[in-house]
């Protein structure tokens, strides 16, 4: 119920299948439509405003870069991330100026649209509820991966992408987090999360935050360090 709806804008029928599979692996997102063309994207986002429009440049009707510009002159409230086989820099740029979050060129492994939904995920929970935000928070939101202090040169069993993942999730939360918690915000098993939070923390990425209780252990809480 609570899953983000995507619409995915696509003509080729084999890649809209590659696509919708992809996206249906990836936790808490659900394609709610999809659409041949140019022309029914835009009718569909009208009809059920989507959270997330996966969208191509190359389509019969109305391109992407039409879609785009039609899209934001209705104030739809809807981020968009492109996939698509074009490779030239002025399309790349004039889908981000107009305001696509992600650029993903094809073709592509599953690894890519996870990390382009995930970041999604993490950008729409950070900014979802009402306040303010300090300028440190909004450069983690913004600049995570290049303000993490992490190796390429990880310990057997650890991999970059899941080490992203987790501090893209502790980047966004406002309390201190614990391992099973972790585990279940981005579907890892606790005992990994807790392999990589020790990492993390030795690197001097995280802090740990002992908090005590009434009767029982002390719970391990992990926090991004500012």
């Amino acid at each position: 119920m609570n899953d983000i709806q995507v619409l995915l804008i696509e003509d080729d029928p084999m890649v809209q299948e590659v696509n919708k599979g992809f996206i249906s692996k990836v936790k808490g997102f659900h394609v709610k439509a999809i659409a041949n063309n140019g022309e029914e994207g835009i009718r569909l986002a009208k009809d059920f405003s989507p959270d997330l429009i996966l969208l191509d440049v190359f389509m019969p009707k109305k391109d992407g870069l039409k879609v785009m510009y039609e899209l934001r002159k209705q104030k739809l409230n809807a981020e968009v991330i492109v996939i698509s086989a074009a490779k030239d820099k002025d399309t790349i740029k004039m889908m981000l100026q107009n305001g696509a979050i992600d650029y993903i060129m094809k073709p592509f492994k599953f690894d890519r649209m996870k990390q382009a939904l995930e970041k999604f995920r993490q950008y729409r929970e950070s900014l979802k509820n009402e306040g303010t935000m300090s300028q440190e928070q909004l450069d983690q939101l913004l600049y995570a991966e290049q303000v993490t202090k992490v190796e390429v040169d990880l310990p057997k069993g650890l991999n970059e992408f899941t080490l992203k993942e987790v501090i893209n999730y502790l980047t966004v939360q406002q309390q201190p987090q614990a391992a099973g918690e972790v585990a279940s915000g981005i579907g890892i098993a606790r005992v990994t999360a807790r392999r990589y939070l020790d990492y993390l923390e030795k690197k001097g990425v995280i802090v740990l935050d002992i908090q005590y209780g009434g009767v029982g252990r002390p719970v391990n809480r992990y926090m991004i360090k500012t």
